[in-house]
């Protein structure tokens, strides 16, 4: 029995760690990817179209959309690495427009509406390309579904790993909660045309207006992170140079 209990103390730590990061990363990206208001645009998008394109549609932007927030979990941070820029670097300013992203939309939600609006329809028409399948990646994935903002978030979180902590349980929580909420959009597509009926316009901006405030606390919380490591790793410094004197 005290031969496997670390291998269960770490197996434990690993799912505490994923089950955080799946807790962090969630609310982030479905606030920020705000399924059920897109998907009363997308039914203005898609509006023309059969039952049976509309959820061919649904599905290939939900594909589209959750290889772009994958790449960013994953690859984001190593590419702001290749180019110098540290990990709280990329806190602090992923934070602020997480932040600043979530108080636009807490303030005023018709101003993001109207902007998602106008990236999803072509100067102000219905998409209707002769194949629906060249507006599944751009407008409709990107920037549409999966803009900058999510693209900062995506990279923020795939690049927060604490320190002591499993760096591969980390990324599978994170990879989950892309997972879940792609499923949401594609779900949430699939079905627009009730979510119209059923929620509205009204009820719409509740919920845009309650993810809002989840995601600028966790924008907030990002940008807490950054400074502190940053602070941290000026008192690191502080003591090294403090210790080379004294030698």
């Amino acid at each position: 029995m005290s031969v496997h209990f670390p291998e269960v103390l770490l197996s434990g730590g690993m799912v505490r760690t994923a089950v955080s990061s799946f807790l962090l990363a969630f609310p982030a990206l479905f606030s920020i990817v705000n399924p059920f208001g897109a998907a009363l645009i997308f039914a203005q998008a898609s509006a023309g179209r059969s039952q049976r394109e509309i959820m061919a549609l649904a599905r290939l932007v939900s594909f589209y959309s959750f290889m772009l927030v994958i790449v960013s979990l994953w690859l984001g941070g190593i590419v702001l690495a290749f180019f110098g820029v540290t990990v709280n670097a990329l806190r602090v300013a992923g934070g602020l427009v997480v932040a600043v992203r979530a108080w636009d939309l807490l303030q005023s939600p018709e101003s993001v509406e109207a902007q998602k609006e106008k990236q999803a329809l072509q100067g102000g028409r219905t998409v209707m390309a002769p194949n629906w399948a060249d507006s599944a990646f751009f407008p409709l994935a990107m920037p549409f579904t999966v803009g900058p903002g999510t693209i900062a978030v995506a990279i923020a979180l795939g690049s927060g790993c604490p320190s002591g902590q499993s760096f591969w349980a980390y990324s599978v929580g994170t990879t989950v909660a892309a997972v879940g909420v792609v499923l949401i959009v594609w779900a949430a597509y699939s079905s627009s045309e009730k979510l119209v009926s059923m929620l509205g316009v009204t009820g719409t901006r509740i919920v845009s207006r309650m993810a809002a405030l989840v995601l600028l606390c966790i924008g907030v919380q990002i940008l807490a992170a950054g400074v502190q490591g940053f602070a941290m790793d000026m008192w690191q410094n502080i003591l090294k140079e403090a210790a080379r004197h004294m030698n």
